[in-house]
C-alpha cells in the first residue's frame, strides 16, 4: 500500500471507529493538544496537561513509537516509564517525512489548541511544519517547541539531552560534597522541569490568546530550551558571583546560605531531614531536644554564626539524634514545631498514611498490565479537579478515533 492509499484507508477506519471516547473531566476539559514530542520534557507538559482534562493525542511514528516505549523497567514486555509518562494520552501513527503525513498533521493542527514538538531546530521547518507554515493554517494555535539549547543562538544546533542541561545550568555543578565530583541527579531533571515550565507557558499564552475575547486573538510560539528552566531555578548564583565574585560550592546536603539544614543518621540506622534556618526554627529546635543551651551560644546566636561553626553544629545534632531511633525522634520533635521527615524509599512511600489520605498513589486497570499503582495527581484542585483515566497507550490505538472526529 502506497503512502495515499494508507491515507485514505486511515481516513476510512476513522469513519468507521469515530465513535466517542469517555471525555475527561478537569479544568482544561475540551482543550486539544497534540503531542509530537519524544522522550520526557514535552510528554512532561502534555501529561500535566491530561491529568487535567485536555485532549491529549500523541503523534507516534509508526511501527517504533515514541523511543521512550523501550525505556525499563518493563512489565508484560510493557515499558512503565511509558504508562505513567503517557496516562490519559491518545496515540495515533503518522509519518511526518511523506507529503500526505505532512498534509494531515496541518489538517489535525487545525482542529488542535496547543501543539509540542522536540525536534532539532530546523526540522518542523524543512518539512513545511514550521510555525509559519501551522499558524497560517491556525492563527489561533500556541506552538510549544523544545529543544536542547532553543531556537536561537550559537548552540541551537548541538545535540541535547536534560543531561547536558543539568550539567550547563549550573545545577550539577553545585550538587555533590566538596571533596568529591559534581554528581548528576538520578531521575531526568532538567527534562521534568522544562515540562513544568512548558506546561505553564502553554497556559499564559492560550490565557493571552482567550483573556481579550477578540475573534482575531492569535497563538504564538513558546521557545523552552532544557538548559533554562533548571537555570531559572539555581538562583541568585548569578547575582552572587556578578555582585560577589562568589562560585558555589558543593555542600553535601548542607545548604550554603543557612543552617542547620543536613541529613542525619538515627540510632537505628534510618535518615532523618531536618531543616531550622530561620533563628525561631532553631530555638524552637534546640528547646525541643532539650538543649537550649545551643541558643545562648555565641557560635549558635545567628545565621551567620551556625554557618562558620556548621560542622560544630552539625555534630551536636549527630550527637543527639545518633542516640535515638527514628520514631522516638520525630515524636519528640514535630510536636513541638520541629521541621523533620524521614528519608523514604517508594515502599515506604506506599506505607504511609499521608500519601493515601490524599489519594497521590493510585490504583488503574490496564489492559497490558492488570491493576497497578501509580502516581495520583497534583495539585489538588476543590472545584475542578484532574483525574488519571487510563495508562499509557498502545501504538496507533487512536487512530480511528483521532481521524475520525477531528478531521
Amino acid at each position: 500500500m502506497n503512502s495515499r492509499q494508507n491515507t485514505i484507508a486511515i481516513e476510512i477506519l476513522g469513519e468507521i471507529l469515530g465513535d466517542d471516547l469517555t471525555t475527561a473531566q478537569g479544568p482544561l476539559s475540551g482543550l486539544k493538544v497534540l503531542d509530537l514530542s519524544i522522550i520526557v520534557a514535552g510528554g512532561t507538559a502534555s501529561s500535566l496537561l491530561a491529568d487535567f482534562g485536555a485532549e491529549v493525542v500523541k503523534v507516534e511514528r509508526p511501527g517504533t513509537g515514541d523511543p521512550l516505549r523501550n525505556w525499563g523497567p518493563f512489565a508484560n514486555g510493557v515499558s512503565l516509564w511509558w504508562k505513567v509518562h503517557s496516562r490519559n494520552k491518545k496515540s495515533i501513527t503518522l509519518n511526518l517525512g511523506t507529503p500526505e503525513g505532512q498534509d494531515l498533521l496541518k489538517r489535525l493542527s487545525a482542529e488542535a489548541d496547543v501543539l509540542i514538538e522536540g525536534f532539532r531546530p530546523g526540522a518542523m521547518e524543512r518539512w513545511g511544519l514550521g510555525p509559519d507554515d501551522l499558524l497560517a493554517v491556525n492563527p489561533k494555535l500556541v506552538m510549544l517547541r523544545y529543544s536542547g539549547f532553543g531556537q536561537s543562538g550559537p548552540y541551537k544546533d548541538r545535540p541535547g539531552f536534560g543531561t547536558i542541561a543539568e550539567c550547563m545550568s549550573g545545577y550539577v555543578g553545585m550538587t555533590g560534597f566538596q571533596d568529591t565530583p559534581p554528581v548528576l541527579p538520578p531521575v531526568p531533571l532538567a527534562d521534568e522541569i522544562a515540562g513544568v515550565f512548558g506546561a505553564m507557558a502553554g497556559m499564559m499564552a492560550l490565557y493571552h490568546r482567550d483573556a481579550s475575547g477578540s475573534p482575531d486573538a492569535k497563538g504564538q510560539v513558546v521557545d523552552v530550551s532544557l538548559f533554562e528552566p533548571l537555570f531559572r531555578l539555581c538562583i541568585p548564583h548569578i547575582t552572587m558571583y556578578d555582585m560577589l565574585g562568589i562560585n558555589r560550592e558543593r555542600v553535601g546536603n548542607d545548604f550554603p546560605d543557612a543552617a542547620p539544614r543536613s541529613l542525619y543518621k538515627t540510632a537505628d540506622d534510618r535518615w532523618l531531614g531536618l531543616s531550622a534556618t530561620s533563628q525561631s526554627t532553631f530555638e524552637g529546635l534546640a528547646k525541643a531536644m532539650g538543649m537550649s543551651e545551643l541558643i545562648e551560644r555565641p557560635e549558635f546566636k545567628d545565621n551567620a554564626a551556625r554557618l562558620e561553626n556548621r560542622d560544630q553544629l552539625n555534630n551536636e545534632l549527630n550527637g543527639w539524634l545518633g542516640q535515638r531511633d527514628l520514631k522516638e525522634t520525630m515524636d519528640q520533635l514535630i510536636p513541638a514545631g520541629g521541621v523533620v521527615g524521614p528519608v523514604y524509599d517508594a515502599a515506604q512511600i506506599m506505607e504511609d498514611p499521608h500519601y493515601q489520605a490524599r489519594e497521590d498513589i493510585i490504583d488503574i486497570d490496564d489492559p497490558e498490565l492488570g491493576q497497578t499503582k501509580m502516581l495520583g495527581v497534583v495539585p489538588k484542585f476543590s472545584e475542578t479537579p484532574g483525574a488519571v483515566e487510563h495508562a499509557g497507550p498502545t501504538i496507533g490505538e487512536h487512530n480511528g478515533h483521532i481521524y475520525g472526529t477531528w478531521l
